[in-house]
C-alpha cells in the first residue's frame, strides 16, 4: 500500500474535479444548453476551471520526477487539445460532434494551461535555487 501525501492529495482531487467538470462543460455546452445560457455563465465557468488549474499547479511538488512527468504530460495535453480543437471542427462524421469535441478540448485547455505554467515556473525557480 502506497503512502499518500496530504499536499498531493488535495491537488489530485482538484485535478480530478477539474477534468470531470471540463468534460461535463465541454459535452453539455453544445448539446444541452442554449447559446444564451452558455454566454451568460461562461465567464464564471471558465473562472472556476482557471482557479482549479491554479490550485493544481500550486499543489504539485516540484522536486524529482513528479514535476517532469507532470510537465511532459501537461505539455502534451495542451498541444494535443489545441490541435484537436482546431482540427475536429467539421472533420468528424456526424452533425454536431465536432462542436462537442472542440468545446471539450477548449474546456480542458482552460484547466491545463494554468496548471502547466505554474508547475513550469516552480520547476525553473527550484532549479535556479531562487
Amino acid at each position: 500500500m502506497a503512502i499518500t501525501d496530504k499536499e498531493n492529495s488535495f491537488g489530485a482531487w482538484a485535478f480530478l474535479i477539474g477534468v470531470v467538470l471540463a468534460v461535463i462543460i465541454g459535452t453539455s455546452a453544445s448539446s444541452f444548453f442554449s447559446l444564451e445560457k452558455i454566454m451568460a455563465y461562461s465567464a464564471q465557468i471558465y473562472a472556476i476551471l482557471i482557479i482549479l488549474g491554479l490550485v493544481v499547479g500550486f499543489s504539485i511538488k516540484t522536486t524529482g520526477k513528479d514535476s517532469q512527468t507532470f510537465l511532459i504530460a501537461g505539455a502534451i495535453l495542451v498541444v494535443v487539445s489545441k490541435f484537436g480543437m482546431e482540427s475536429v471542427t467539421g472533420s468528424l462524421i456526424g452533425i454536431g460532434v465536432g462542436d462537442t469535441v472542440s468545446s471539450t478540448f477548449a474546456a480542458l485547455l482552460v484547466l491545463f494551461v494554468p496548471a502547466t505554467i505554474i508547475v513550469a515556473l516552480k520547476t525553473v525557480f527550484s532549479i535556479a535555487k531562487v
